[in-house]
């Protein structure tokens, strides 16, 4: 997209009209960094005659803004990665892009730095921005006949392992529909990682899964340390799915989607995991690049200090 001279689209009006501004809340409100960036938001978006408005955690804090409500073109996330994918989750299902600003120490998922507010916001707010397409992940819990219980979108990944204190599991991978599924395997472990390859740079990553690149249409399954040196990380097409069963039925298992606890997984339950049917559009600045965002955030293959 390019950018407008007058930062007007079609008719006159603003390139996003509406902005949501999503942010971390504690117990005692949105502490001075979210509140701070939320007003420099709102009265940037101001000079664009974008209205503004913010999510309910934040209103009792920021009287001058209109607690959020549909329609909304763009949502602001005020915060770091954990408060990104809460952000997606909001917006899962909908066609409206998401903005990450990172307030936190990685940021890994967000666009705009906290002292770059003013300049990447502008240049956003100008229409001078690209849409990132994200695949999410499908996930269903299936009791013993196969109907799903319940069910979960991710943006980044979900994992299945033990409740409570830190035991070894005991699971079965499947490959394929749930009438054709084939082995993969079984093996003892703290569990497994499914992510898409958004979340490939996430948990799983520590775990020893390798980096995927966004816009492939995959998956990745990563054990999380299995006593065996025979199991690695697989890469899945996005058009199979993957089923994971505990072998042990007195195992009390939990799901856990983007880093919050989804529920447990009952005796004679099975997990399905696939490609989600919709995408997340994260907003990227101009020049934004995957690899440039690995070398600055993760100090991917820094090479060699040269001299004394």
């Amino acid at each position: 997209m390019g950018t407008d001279a007058n930062a007007n689209g079609a008719g006159g009006k603003p390139v996003f009209s509406r902005i949501a501004i999503v942010g971390q809340v504690g117990p005692e409100g949105p502490g001075d960094r979210i509140a701070e960036a939320c007003r420099e938001v709102a009265a940037i978006a101001g000079e664009f005659g974008s209205a503004v408005a913010v999510e309910s955690g934040l209103a009792p804090h920021l009287p001058t803004v209109n607690p959020a409500t549909d329609p909304i073109d763009l949502v602001i996330s005020l915060g770091g990665d954990g408060t990104l994918l809460r952000t997606a989750r909001l917006v899962f299902g909908r066609r409206v892009p998401v903005l990450g600003i990172n307030l936190g120490n990685l940021g890994f998922l967000t666009s705009i730095s906290r002292d770059g507010i003013g300049d990447g916001l502008r240049t956003v707010l100008a229409g001078d921005y690209a849409l990132e397409e994200r695949r999410t992940l499908r996930t269903e819990i299936l009791d013993d006949r196969g109907r799903v219980r319940a069910s979960f979108a991710a943006l980044n990944d979900v994992v299945v392992h033990k409740a409570g204190v830190a035991q070894v599991v005991r699971l079965n991978l499947q490959v394929g529909p749930q009438d054709r599924l084939e082995e993969i395997g079984s093996f003892s472990g703290d569990g497994v990682i499914v992510s898409t390859p958004t979340g490939s740079t996430a948990y799983s990553l520590s775990a020893g899964g390798p980096v995927i690149v966004p816009q492939l249409n995959c998956f990745l399954v990563t054990p999380i340390l299995p006593h065996t040196l025979a199991l690695r990380p697989v890469v899945v097409p996005g058009d199979d799915q993957i089923t994971v069963t505990a072998l042990d039925r007195r195992e009390r298992l939990v799901l856990t989607v983007d880093g919050q606890a989804a529920g447990p997984i009952h005796d004679e339950e099975s997990v399905a995991i696939g490609v989600g049917s919709f995408r997340v559009s994260l907003v990227r600045l101009p020049g934004h690049s995957f690899f440039a965002t690995l070398r600055r955030k993760l100090s991917w293959a820094a090479g060699p200090l040269v001299g004394g």
